[in-house]
């Protein structure tokens, strides 16, 4: 077991979960209180960890390097193929989307800032995508390498933005029972995507090799950082702030503005935004990194040596292009990441295990739970998306 790839690989998992949308889950989890938002946080993790060892199940009697577009294809055939095909890339190019756009936003207000000249707005952008395109195209290596000193930098960030705030924290408002529990389940879909890096797995597989314990101690460690990471958040945003506060200040802008305010701190709100930046930084990294593998593997088809840098442009340019010609459209569309997550972490690994099983009974590792665990993830997931449509429906 190499130990330098095992830490760099949990931290590649970690850093993809941890997002700039972790900021908003004290947002979504505001009508209900911080005891039962840590219950569904921890739900919510178990179901996608478990999900990941299954995962782990099905590369095991795959090639190293195998992508969901060949797994799928291997023992779900072709429409199980398209299917896969389908919901990483709307995914995962939805998501790369939103980073560019969000990220180069961030970098030319740093560069309008911090130097007295004229830049056009999309130039941020550009930047953005190019750095993280020549990272990425270079190795998972090189990912892990920048990954590392970002992700080390944004968790000494947290410990100071958490130092500062514990001490305000209340016990009266974590230990608040609101009434409005049937809200519940109108966060479950916001909280769920704040737990999704299923995508990044087949790269993480490639990277570490068939090392079926070191994958399973990556997949548990790297979902569980994040678990932990957001139950402290929730519990200075919840501690700080009452509940009444909280459902006031119902945007990012305001619950952070509201969250300095209490703390009378102003360099709460500067620490925050470099938090948030470098979480877009490293979310961005790994899921373009699992989205540059899956479309080498589809471009390349038989010839394993085609070119990264045609792969690098068929990653980068769709998504630069959609942030900077037509932003709306992508940012509408992550309304609707929560289905195509659904189906890339919870129903695709399961419809992919449970045939596996039936066609190939013996081989080393399988996860507990048999087919009632794999029944349980679909109920699960089915509950996500019947959230998501009476969402949309405007009925929650």
């Amino acid at each position: 077991m190499n130990i330098n790839k095992l830490i760099g690989s949990t931290l590649i998992i970690a850093g993809t979960t941890i997002g700039a949308g972790m900021l908003a889950l004290p947002i979504a989890s505001a009508t209900f209180g911080f005891v039962t938002s840590c219950i569904i946080m921890t739900i919510i993790w178990a179901f996608m960890a478990y999900t990941a060892l299954l995962m782990i199940e099905l590369h095991q009697n795959a090639d190293v390097d195998a992508t969901l577009n060949t797994l799928a294809y291997n023992i779900l055939g072709r429409k199980g193929q398209v299917i896969a095909i389908f919901a990483m890339l709307f995914l995962f190019y939805a998501l790369c989307a939103a980073y560019i756009s969000g990220g180069g936003e961030q970098i030319y207000d740093k560069i309008k800032q911090y130097f007295d000249f004229e830049i056009p707005m999309q130039s941020g952008a550009i930047l953005f995508a190019l750095v993280i395109g020549l990272v990425v195209s270079t190795s998972t290596r090189s990912v892990d390498l920048l990954n590392r000193v970002l992700f080390l930098i944004k968790i000494v960030v947290l410990a100071i933005m958490l130092t500062f705030l514990m001490p305000l924290t209340s016990i009266e408002n974590l230990t608040h029972m609101p009434t409005q529990q049937a809200l519940v389940f109108a966060s479950l879909p916001v909280i769920f995507t704040s737990f999704g890096f299923h995508g990044s797995i087949p790269s993480i597989v490639r990277y570490i090799g068939k090392d079926i314990k070191a994958l399973r101690i990556i997949m548990i460690c790297g979902s569980l950082l994040p678990l932990i990471v957001y139950i402290l958040w929730e519990l200075v945003s919840h501690g700080i702030l009452t509940q009444e506060q909280l459902v006031a200040n119902n945007s990012l802008t305001s619950f952070i503005k509201a969250l300095s305010f209490v703390a009378n701190n102003g360099y709460i709100s500067v620490l925050i935004s470099l938090f948030a930046n470098l979480a877009l930084a490293t979310s961005f990294l790994g899921v373009s990194l699992g989205l540059f593998d899956f479309l080498q593997d589809f471009l390349s088809k038989k010839d394993k040596k085609a070119s990264r840098l045609l792969t690098a442009l068929v990653t980068f340019l769709p998504p630069l292009a959609f942030a900077l010609f037509y932003p709306e459209g992508f940012i509408k569309a992550l309304g609707f990441a929560g289905f195509a997550l659904v189906i890339l972490a919870l129903f695709l690994p399961v419809a992919m295990v449970y045939k596996q099983r039936k066609t190939n009974l013996d081989y080393e590792y399988k996860v507990f739970g048999g087919n009632i665990g794999l029944l349980v993830v679909v109920l699960f997931g089915s509950l996500i998306i019947a959230v998501q449509i009476l969402q949309m429906l405007k009925v929650i």
